[in-house]
C-alpha cells in the first residue's frame, strides 16, 4: 500500500469572503488535507467592502499552504480568489492597505463599460491611483498570493477580463493606463491558458483562476435547466442553457462544458445577508431543535426579508441599498425570523429562474452554506425543486485544485472536472410549505419592484 504521503495530490487555494480555504487533492477527487484560515471582511462604511490585504491575500495562502502541502507529493498548486479584487503594493509585493472587493462602492460603474463587473475593477484602479501613488503596483488577490507563493507577479488572462477595456488584444492598453496615471508595468504580468506561471519549491504553480469558474468545474450538472446555486458569502445562481442569451438583468457566461451556457448571476443573499441575521438573532438550533420549532408555525404565517445588506449588482437580485423586513408582527417569534431569512435565498434563486425564462429541472448546490440543512429545505421549499447537496463544501479550492492537473499537464480539458462533482442528499420540496412560499414569493418580488 502506497503511504499517504507519497499519494501525488495537486492543491488548490481558495482566497474567500471570509476565509481562505485550501484542499490536497489526489487524482480521484478525494481530498487528503484540507484547512480554513478566517480572515475579516471589514465593512468601514455604508456599500464599502474590503479585506487588509496583507492578512488576506498573503498571509492566508502562505499558510493555508504550509497546512496541506506535506498531506501528499505536490504535482502543481493553483489559486482562485473573488472577481474583482484589487490592492496596492509596495516593491517587495506586499499590500499598502486595504484589498477592495467585489461590489466596494468605490468601484461604482463609469458610463460607458460593459455591465458585467468591468466598471468595478477600472473604479478601484483609479481610487488605489489616487490615494497611493508611489505604489510599485496594482494586484488583484491571485497576484498578491503568486507573488507570495513563488515570487511572481502573474495572472491568468480569464480573471484579468474582469479589467476590459483596460485589457485589449495584446495585454494592458497603455493609453488606458496612462488615462488612469499609471503604467502597464504595474499590472500584474498575464500568463494565457494552463501554462505555469511559476514554481514554488520546484512545484508549478499556476496564474490563477476566477473562484466561480472553479465552483462550475466540479458542480456537476451540465443538463439544460440544471441551476447552479453557490452559497458562500456572495450567492451565485446559474442556470444551464444550450444557447447564449442576452436577458435584461441577467448575465451570461460560458460553462465548461461545451455548447453549454450559464445565466444567472450574484446577490448579496447568500453569507454577506445570513451572517448579519445571525448577528443579530444568533445562530440556528441544532436541525432537529429548529424542526421542532417550526412545527409550531403556521407555514402561511411568515414575514419577508429583503436581503439588500449591500447594492446589489444585478436588476433581478433587486435595486434596494439596505435589507428590510416586511410584515413582522407581535406574534412573530425567533424562529420565525430565521425562517424567512433562509426564504430570501430561495426567493432570490427562484427570481432569477423566473427571469431566465428557462424551465428548471432541479438545483445544485454547492459552498459553505451548502452543509445548512434548513437552507437546503427553505430552497427546496421556496423553489418548488429537489436540491442536490454537493458533497464538498470547499468546492471553489476543489476546482481551482483540478485547475492545478491542467497546470501540471496531468488533464487537457476543464470540462473533466466534472467526474470529481459528487451529491451528498437530495433534499425534496415540503408541500406543507412550498404553497405557502409561493405566495409570499408574489410578495418579495412586489417588493423588490419598490425598490
Amino acid at each position: 500500500m502506497t503511504p499517504p504521503g507519497a499519494i501525488p495530490v495537486t492543491v488548490g487555494i481558495d482566497v474567500g469572503t471570509t476565509a481562505t480555504k485550501a484542499v490536497a487533492v489526489d487524482g480521484d477527487g478525494r481530498i487528503l488535507a484540507r484547512t480554513r484560515r478566517p480572515h475579516e471582511l471589514q465593512v468601514p462604511g455604508p456599500g464599502l467592502l474590503q479585506h487588509d490585504a496583507a492578512a488576506a491575500w498573503r498571509d492566508g495562502p502562505l499558510a493555508a499552504w504550509e497546512d496541506v502541502r506535506h498531506a501528499g507529493v505536490p504535482q502543481a498548486l493553483c489559486v482562485a480568489a473573488m472577481v474583482p479584487s484589487l490592492t496596492a503594493v509596495d516593491g517587495a509585493g506586499v499590500p499598502l492597505g486595504a484589498g477592495l472587493l467585489y461590489g466596494d462602492a468605490r468601484g461604482k460603474a463609469r458610463p460607458g463599460l460593459p455591465p458585467v463587473g468591468n466598471e468595478e475593477f477600472i473604479g478601484f484602479l483609479k481610487h488605489l491611483a489616487g490615494r497611493h501613488p508611489g505604489a510599485a503596483g496594482f494586484w488583484p488577490a491571485q497576484t498578491v498570493a503568486n507573488f507570495a507563493l513563488g515570487g511572481i507577479a502573474a495572472l491568468d488572462t480569464a480573471t484579468a477580463l474582469a479589467a476590459v477595456p483596460l485589457l485589449g488584444g495584446d495585454g494592458w492598453d497603455g493609453d488606458h493606463c496612462a488615462r488612469l496615471g499609471i503604467a502597464p508595468e504595474q499590472l500584474p504580468r498575464l500568463v494565457a491558458g494552463w501554462e505555469p506561471a511559476g514554481e514554488v519549491d520546484g512545484i508549478p504553480l499556476g496564474a490563477g483562476v476566477v473562484d466561480g469558474l472553479a465552483e462550475l468545474t466540479v458542480a456537476g450538472p451540465a443538463e439544460v435547466g440544471d441551476v447552479i446555486v453557490t452559497l458562500g458569502s456572495t450567492l451565485l445562481c446559474w442556470i444551464v442553457t444550450d444557447a447564449w442569451l442576452e436577458i435584461d438583468g441577467l448575465w451570461t457566461i460560458p460553462h465548461t462544458t461545451a455548447d453549454r451556457f450559464c445565466v444567472g448571476g450574484p446577490s448579496n443573499a447568500g453569507g454577506l445577508f445570513w451572517d448579519r441575521v445571525r448577528a443579530m438573532l444568533g445562530d440556528l438550533p441544532s436541525e432537529e431543535e429548529f424542526a421542532s420549532l417550526l412545527g409550531g408555525v403556521d407555514p402561511g404565517d411568515l414575514p419577508v426579508w429583503i436581503p439588500s445588506v449591500h447594492p446589489e449588482r444585478t436588476p433581478t437580485a433587486g435595486r434596494a441599498r439596505s435589507a428590510s423586513l416586511r410584515g413582522l408582527e407581535a406574534t412573530h417569534r425567533r424562529e420565525h425570523l430565521l425562517r424567512a431569512a433562509l426564504e430570501a435565498t430561495g426567493f432570490v434563486v427562484r427570481r432569477h429562474i423566473e427571469v431566465s425564462g428557462i424551465a428548471p429541472r432541479r438545483v445544485v448546490t454547492t459552498g459553505g452554506g451548502s452543509v445548512v440543512g434548513p437552507w437546503m429545505q427553505a430552497l427546496a421549499d421556496c423553489c418548488d425543486l429537489p436540491v442536490h447537496v454537493g458533497a464538498i463544501p470547499e468546492s471553489a479550492a476543489l476546482g481551482t485544485a483540478f485547475a492545478a492537473r491542467l497546470v501540471a499537464g496531468l488533464e487537457t480539458d476543464l470540462a473533466d472536472g466534472a467526474r470529481w462533482a459528487a451529491t451528498a442528499r437530495t433534499v425534496e420540496p415540503d408541500p406543507h410549505w412550498a404553497a405557502p412560499a409561493a405566495q409570499r414569493y408574489e410578495r418579495f418580488v412586489s417588493l423588490l419592484a419598490e425598490g
